[in-house]
């Protein structure tokens, strides 16, 4: 199917609360992998910043460089990534 456009995200994304968050620990392997596995899962997904909020444009890049995913927001010290999962 096609994948679902910006605009589509957004929308979905708005219902979403976080399932990952960023601590004082900052982005690590371990981060990386549950990230990877609820991206998984289901594909859209929200990510919390409870420490380095300063840094929060950056780590988000990361984030989404690190998970071969696509940020879809940023608003406030939550960010919003996407990966297809194939069946969308």
């Amino acid at each position: 199917m096609n994948e679902p456009t910006l605009r589509e995200l957004k929308a979905r994304s708005q219902k979403l609360k976080p399932v990952i968050h960023v601590g004082h620990e900052g982005v690590t392997d371990s981060v990386i992998a549950a990230l990877d596995q609820v991206l998984t899962d289901h594909g859209l997904i929200k990510v919390r910043f409870t420490d380095h909020k300063s840094e929060r444009k950056p780590l988000a890049a990361e984030l989404a460089t690190r998970s071969n995913s696509r940020q879809i927001l940023l608003v406030g010290h939550t960010v919003t990534l996407f990966r297809s999962r194939g069946k969308e």
